[in-house]
């Protein structure tokens, strides 16, 4: 995130605030919520506008989960992580209807389908299952492809849901009554009287303290990210109405596709990026013949009666994890700014919960949780 001179009107406003949030993503909307519910005076810097980046270019779908199945996440952090950050987003999830009941928006109470593209998966999913009914874990193992689509098996987590997550968090910052600063890109966080200034585009915001919601933008704002947060580009497409096929959001080829019918039928699929990961890297805003052909196979082949006709082509860029799970933490050079970002394309199924353990830990000194940051050396220690 750079200004130029010529753009740079940050000497010519001066705001104080308790907390400077940048980001207006669905992390930035929650923490400003909660902020101003706790009586402080908060500020949202924000680059271009509300939901612009990974939250309101994803599929909209609040799982269960990480990107990783329960099994393999157990023998990747240990059985006590994988529990407890399966548990954290069974929270997300409830907390993330119960805002949506008390803001009067709607939302898919669909639960969603893990399918087994093969059966080597299958037995991937079957050892997920049994994992997770070892711990409690909500999950239906099907031994059959419950769709009927020429999938292998399914797991079946009943408490997903889909939601609009632009409207969630231009609702989230409505309510919080935060003052927004749109268009206003945040190039330099400079130590000063006890707190912090925030200098952007269109002002500088002192407080005591700064959080970072910025997810895969982070490498741009501070260099402690570098290697930390890996920008990850996802495409997705939208088709045109169809008749009522699928009642459920689904996750396919160990979450390399997605896909689910909005309640006026068009059918959203993204995904494909497992054979081009490559390719899939950095910040650009486009989307790719590659891609995008397979996307339209996939539907093609598993859904042949969903309109052909797409409508709308996307991308958008996530912050991945080194390990899968979010970065929680405060900068080694400012330890009044702390940071959630690297959510690994589960923003939607994270970011309150991981909100939280930012706000405990850079306001009220407590440990950073499971998600904490410091787990993951940066390259540029």
């Amino acid at each position: 995130m750079t200004v130029p001179v010529w753009q740079d009107r940050s000497c010519q406003r001066h705001i104080t605030c308790d907390v400077a949030i940048v980001g207006a993503g669905v992390v930035g909307a929650y923490l400003a919520l909660t902020l101003s519910r706790q009586g402080l005076d908060v500020v949202v810097l924000e680059a271009r506008f509300p939901a612009a980046g990974a939250t309101g270019r994803n599929a909209g779908m609040a799982l269960t989960g990480l990107g990783e199945y329960y099994h393999t996440v157990i023998e990747r952090h240990g059985r006590a992580t994988a529990r407890s950050a399966w548990q954290r987003t069974l929270a997300n999830g409830r907390r993330t209807r119960a805002l949506h009941d008390e803001l009067d928006l709607a939302y898919e109470a669909c639960g969603s389908l893990l399918l087994a593209i093969d059966d080597a998966e299958a037995a991937e999913l079957r050892s997920a299952a049994d994992a997770m009914a070892v711990d409690g874990l909500p999950a239906v193992y099907h031994a059959a492809d419950p769709l009927g689509r020429g999938f292998a098996a399914a797991l079946e987590q009943p408490q997903d849901i889909g939601i609009d997550p632009v409207r969630f968090t231009e609702a989230m910052l409505a309510a919080s009554g935060a003052m927004l600063l749109e268009n206003s890109e945040v190039y330099a966080l400079v130590a000063g009287d006890g707190g912090v200034a925030v200098r952007s585009r269109l002002a500088t915001v002192r407080a005591g303290h700064a959080l970072l919601a910025t997810n895969a933008y982070s490498p741009l704002l501070h260099p402690s990210f570098r290697g930390r947060v890996l920008p990850t580009r996802a495409q997705m497409l939208l088709t045109a109405a169809s008749p009522r096929i699928l009642e459920t959001l689904a996750y396919a080829n160990y979450g390399y596709e997605y896909f689910w019918q909005l309640p006026d039928g068009r059918v959203l699929m993204g995904g494909w990026r497992k054979g081009y990961r490559d390719q899939e890297v950095g910040y650009t805003d486009e989307t790719t013949e590659e891609i995008q052909r397979g996307l339209e196979t996939f539907l093609r082949e598993r859904f042949p009666e969903v309109s052909q006709c797409v409508e709308l082509r996307w991308s958008g860029v996530m912050g991945f994890s080194p390990d899968g799970m979010p970065l929680v933490g405060v900068l080694p050079d400012l330890p009044c700014v702390g940071y959630a970002v690297g959510f690994t394309g589960h923003g939607l199924g994270l970011g309150i919960e991981a909100g939280d353990d930012l706000l405990a830990t850079v306001l009220r000194g407590e440990p950073e949780g499971i998600f904490a940051a410091s787990r993951i050396e940066s390259p540029a220690d």
